[in-house]
């Protein structure tokens, strides 16, 4: 199975908020080899600037962004060569289709093509923070596990 993960339960990985246990078994579960788990190239940009803006509203130190950057990309190179973490690029495809989800639930681009990815691998659960996402997700027929 695949768990499709967005950009706001890829954070929960590497800073402690409400929902961070869930992701964190989640990831034990890939690490047993009971699942796969995927996102966007897209959602590594996002996680940056997560941790970025995290950093400069002074939610973390410095030092704990370091480490949360730096724990990120090489759990995302890890993961990747390890054949755990399936990477969805950012296709014209993908793109396109999400403009149908855009228009019919108002919803960003990223996050509509954060649907379309799951989609794209057959992910048979779709984890997000972002309650709205999750009803959108739910609507197009994915598998949803809402994190809190």
């Amino acid at each position: 199975m695949i768990a499709y993960l967005d950009s706001s339960a890829v954070v929960k990985r590497y800073i402690l908020e409400e929902g961070s246990q869930d992701v964190q078994k989640i990831y034990h579960k890939a690490l047993n080899g009971d699942l796969n788990i995927s996102f966007s190239v897209w959602n590594i940009g996002e996680v940056l600037g997560v941790f970025d803006r995290y950093r400069r509203r002074g939610w973390i130190e410095e030092a704990d962004y370091g480490r949360a950057r730096a724990m990120f990309i090489s759990e995302v190179k890890r993961l990747v060569k390890l054949r755990l973490l399936r990477l969805v690029p950012v296709k014209t495809s993908l793109l396109i289709r999400s403009w149908r989800i855009v228009e019919k639930y108002h919803i960003y681009q990223a996050d509509a093509l954060q649907i379309e990815s799951a989609k794209w691998v057959r992910a048979g659960l779709f984890v997000s923070g972002d309650k709205r996402l999750v009803e959108v997700a739910a609507s197009e027929g994915l598998n949803i596990e809402p994190l809190t």
